[in-house]
């Protein structure tokens, strides 16, 4: 990467909040995010020169689209700055980040603003669960089921099985470090849950069976939520700097990135990978052009990383795919406790999908700020000691859009 992208500030909200019982919607989203992430990063609306935004759903939920004009709606000082929509189910604001680089990039822009938003608890838990289908390829996933993402990922679960063994209880221990880790994040969705014990077992009353190979533990908490990120190139990050009396390396910057897209279908993508080592190998090929990309020879040369776990499975398939284990053998790093939070390398700290939350549109773009905060010692809680170097893995649909980056700050 020849011309860095740095990250000037950010903001979550409460993922544990459901904004329609508070009379609001998606705009009050996209307002609040705003808003906040400028605060944060310390930047005027009239410094921002051009706005994405990641968003699934908005149309399906709320019946409201067009949502690039959105932020200028509740933002009036951002009236006339050049904004668009981007959608790529569980990974949209990822591929806004992306684009907001690929301005900064070829200099077309030097300071922008990227959000995420998803409104998902406005209608019942059925019908906002059907809307998500439409991240999957209609009518052509030969899948019998009431719910087809724990479907979907249990049909995962059952390739490990099938190519490697699968163990559950590895999956049970997944779960339980990730609502552990929740309790440290104070918006994260599940912070103030309790669990009876057993629940983190194959107990068929306290974790029952969703659909065949994912049980309740398993899924990722599907909610409403927003994250916003500043991004600019290095002349506005150096006036930036100087104006806060900052040096250049004390700001996060993004050191690398993968991107690459497969088939909706998933039994295509299991079908192509069969007889080879990875399931999902633009998985990895998309971390490792990532670490590639960041200078990183491997894994092992990150302080943590924030991936996608809108199920155990996700979380399984991101171990191996990301070079912790030999393909197949993500058990090791549960058992050996490299991913807990004290661990080597601490896997979602901040409670990941399952239970920080997952507003679909919205999680790339608080995977990146979690990932920006903890490079800079700013993650309160669930700080992971001396971290310079995060990883973020974001998946849309059944990995059909797969975007990863590398986050450090750098003498």
């Amino acid at each position: 990467m020849t011309t860095p992208t740095y990250i000037l500030g950010g903001w979550q909200s409460d993922f544990a909040k459901a904004w329609s019982r508070n009379g609001q919607d998606i705009s009050d989203m996209v307002r609040e995010a705003t808003l906040s992430a400028l605060h944060d990063a310390c930047i005027e609306p009239a410094a921002v020169q051009s706005i994405h935004v990641g968003n699934a759903f908005a149309e399906l939920q709320r019946g409201q689209a067009h949502l690039g004009s959105m932020v200028a709606q509740m933002v009036p000082g951002l009236w006339g700055v050049p904004a668009m929509r981007h959608e790529g189910a569980c990974a949209s604001a990822s591929l806004a980040v992306l684009t907001a680089m690929a301005e900064i990039e070829a200099g077309r822009y030097d300071c922008v603003l990227v959000l995420g938003a998803e409104e998902l608890k406005n209608l019942p838990g059925d019908q906002s669960s059907i809307n998500q289908n439409a991240a999957a390829w209609q009518g052509h996933e030969d899948i019998d089921c009431r719910f087809m993402w724990p479907a979907a990922f249990g049909l995962m679960a059952q390739e490990y099985e099938r190519r490697y063994g699968l163990n559950r209880a590895h999956l049970n221990r997944i779960a339980e470090i990730n609502y552990r880790n929740a309790k440290r994040n104070p918006n994260a969705q599940t912070r103030k849950w309790n669990f009876e014990p057993g629940a983190f077992t194959d107990d068929d009353e306290l974790n029952p069976v969703i659909e065949p190979g994912t049980r309740r533990q398993d899924c990722g908490q599907i909610t409403d939520g927003a994250a916003a990120l500043v991004l600019a190139g290095p002349r506005f990050a150096a006036a930036h700097a100087t104006r806060l009396g900052l040096r250049m390396e004390q700001l996060p910057r993004i050191l690398g990135w993968g991107h690459h897209n497969a088939p909706l279908r998933l039994k295509d993508k299991l079908a192509q990978s069969a007889d080879q080592p990875y399931v999902f190998p633009h998985v990895r090929q998309t971390i490792t052009d990532a670490f590639s990309r960041a200078g990183l020879a491997d894994v092992h040369q990150l302080d943590g990383i924030e991936t996608h776990d809108c199920f155990t499975t996700t979380e399984y398939m991101a171990i191996d795919h990301f070079g912790l284990t030999p393909p197949g053998q993500s058990w090791q790093a549960v058992e050996s406790g490299l991913i807990d939070f004290g661990g080597r390398l601490p896997v979602n700290p901040s409670g990941g999908l399952i239970g920080g939350g997952h507003p679909v549109g919205a999680t790339g773009a608080r995977m990146l700020l979690d990932a920006a905060r903890q490079v800079t010692g700013r993650a309160g809680e669930y700080q992971v000691d001396g971290a310079r170097t995060f990883a973020t893995l974001n998946i849309g649909g059944s990995c059909a859009t797969v975007c990863s980056f590398v986050v450090g700050v750098r003498a």
